[in-house]
């Protein structure tokens, strides 16, 4: 529609002034004016001098002689405000009505991939409420991409390797009595968790007593046995040590096997796995190579560095003089694996703010050293997640467990739907499977609706409440449609071509006709937050509609067809988006 009436203008303009214009701006009429689509008067400004409310309105009447569409039009200052006539949306309609998948484009397989990473979790401790904004996220954008039609590669990064590995598998060593998730009946992840926090508290025990005896904290620090046990036993791992590396095979498949199963209630998974155990000695050859083309300088000590200070930023090490690898020279590696395995056009890394240096420098750094894809790489950052208790420290134990934040949110919805008492006919089973899903629709919505980049305060009970912008507002909604339609015992699979639409009916039917346009854009900005949002306006358009207008009771046949049509489609959209961000809806509430 639009690009057919930025044509007619663009027509008009010649014959009425004999001018060419170049383009013509629109945007959504203001509720309070009539109108579907407006035209901008005062951009033609720069092409024709004159009075806007003039323009406007010779361009209106143009329009209205020459557009079958256009049924009326109305001017209010420099806005040209056009009626859309009801047989274009009814039309619309229709056509939507029987695409299956609307919105959602099939991917190319003869096109590039997309590859989305997210997650990355460390093997010594459970995913926590952090580790759930990055997975929802990422899951997310993945699925928002292929939507769009893209072909799409979930992976995460599993760091399984370094000192803080050795601090758990130690602390099992000392202190585990040759427990098992098995015998303990907690998930691996957990149980192996508790030993890294164990650690901590030993650690910090042999700190004490070294001040006690004499030496300063920071000599106490590095001087604790506990930790040079530690350190000793990733120089035993890095040299293939048997005995170590086979406690950190055990240790690992403990937490692997938790991790799925957290995976598996939150909703997520991926097409590959990369370890680090695997991945750390990537990336010393292209320093090297890096060293001969000049991209990089070796100081003195031997240790190689970039000089990024022409960019605003200053020197980075991407090697030790030890010859060891560094975080940096490992991404440099990993990076180019993946566009080895994959024909990708772009890498994406979810990742939280804390890191936006991080990426700003190896994007850089691939750049420089001549990586043309180095200019698809996305680094998708985002804001913490507080709970009004305050922060987390892993060390400590105080982190929220994911486990248990998904739990309570089960729990919160169970105490509320339980108030509101509209469960009766439903089995235990039935009961318990909403509230998890209410639950989890709750967590999720909360967290995908909020710009990744902003920071979020998160409040369960909140997230829980059935009015408002929230997961089971709309699924509450999705649920009420589906009520309506297991009544309507009529066929109403009839193409309707010829009824009269009422103000509301063309208002939800605009916001329908937005979606496949919200696709694409939440894919360009990897934003799950557009997908979200615009689902909320389109549940509140829906309810406004069955508020002010009869479906079923509708005594106009032909009207409470379409009706009944329209319903159903917008719920299919509802859960067409929301499967987009991970959220099931329910048939029943």
């Amino acid at each position: 529609m639009q690009q057919n009436l930025e044509l007619a203008v663009i027509k008009g303009f010649q014959e009425i002034y004999n001018t060419n214009i170049d383009s013509v701006e629109f945007q959504a009429t203001r509720k309070d004016f009539e109108g579907d689509i407006t035209i901008v008067v005062f951009a033609f400004l720069r092409y024709v001098k004159g009075n806007p409310v003039e323009i406007g309105t010779k361009i209106g009447e143009y329009l209205k002689e020459n557009v079958a569409e256009v049924a009326n039009f109305n001017v209010v200052k420099g806005f040209l405000n056009l009626v859309i006539d009801d047989s274009y949306f009814i039309s619309s309609f229709n056509s939507i009505l029987k695409t299956e998948k609307f919105g959602i484009v099939s991917p190319n397989e003869d096109e590039k991939a997309v590859m989305v990473e997210y997650s990355s979790p460390n093997t010594n401790k459970p995913l926590h409420l952090g580790h759930i904004r990055n997975n929802l996220l990422g899951y997310s954008v993945a699925e928002i991409i292929a939507a769009s039609g893209k072909k799409v590669y979930k992976t995460q990064i599993i760091n399984d390797r370094g000192i803080h590995i050795c601090k758990s598998m130690l602390a099992w060593q000392r202190f585990g009595n040759g427990e098992t998730p098995e015998s303990t009946g907690l998930k691996g992840d957990k149980l192996v968790g508790n030993y890294y926090v164990k650690f901590d508290q030993e650690y910090k025990q042999e700190i004490a007593q070294l001040i006690e005896q004499g030496k300063t904290e920071e000599e106490a620090k590095k001087q604790a046995p506990l930790l040079l046990e530690a350190q000793a036993m990733l120089l035993k791992w890095e040299a293939g040590d048997e005995e170590v590396v086979a406690l950190w095979k055990t240790m690992n498949q403990w937490v692997y096997d938790g991790f799925d199963k957290t995976y598996s209630e939150l909703g997520v998974d991926f097409d590959k796995n990369y370890f680090e155990s695997n991945t750390y000695l990537l990336g010393k050859d292209i320093v090297a190579e890096g060293l001969e083309k000049g991209v990089f300088f070796k100081k003195e000590d031997g240790s190689v560095w970039i000089d990024l200070s022409a960019e605003g930023l200053d020197e980075k090490i991407v090697l030790r003089a030890d010859g060891t690898a560094v975080y940096m020279t490992q991404d440099i590696g990993t990076a180019i694996e993946r566009f080895k395995d994959f024909d990708l056009d772009e890498l994406v890394y979810t990742v939280g703010n804390e890191q936006d240096y991080h990426f700003k420098v190896l994007f850089l750094i691939l750049k420089k050293l001549g990586f043309d894809w180095a200019e698809n790489l996305y680094h998708l950052s985002y804001g913490m997640v507080d709970l009004p208790s305050g922060k987390m420290k892993s060390r400590e134990g105080t982190v929220v467990d994911a486990d248990d934040l998904m739990l309570e949110m089960t729990n919160t919805a169970r105490t509320i739907s339980q108030e509101l008492g509209k469960l009766e006919d439903y089995s235990t089973e039935e009961k318990e499977e909403l509230y998890k899903m209410i639950g989890l629709g709750a967590l999720k919505y909360y967290i995908l609706k909020v710009d990744p980049k902003k920071r979020i305060l998160f409040d369960p009970e909140e997230s829980v409440d059935f009015a408002g912008n929230t997961g089971p507002f709309i699924q509450y909604t999705y649920a009420r449609i589906q009520s309506i339609l297991r009544k309507a015992t009529f066929d109403y699979t009839t193409e309707i071509t010829t009824i009269k639409l009422h103000q509301k009916e063309r208002s939800l039917i605009k916001q329908v006709q937005l979606f496949p346009e919200i696709i694409q854009s939440a894919a360009q900005n990897h934003s799950p937050a557009l997908i979200a949002n615009y689902t909320y306006e389109l549940v509140k358009e829906y309810n406004s509609f069955y508020q002010t207008v009869p479906i079923l009771g509708c005594t106009n046949e032909d009207e409470k067809i379409f009706r009944t049509q329209l319903s159903s489609k917008v719920s299919k959209v509802i859960k067409d988006a929301f499967k987009l961000l991970g959220i099931s809806v329910p048939n029943r509430m």
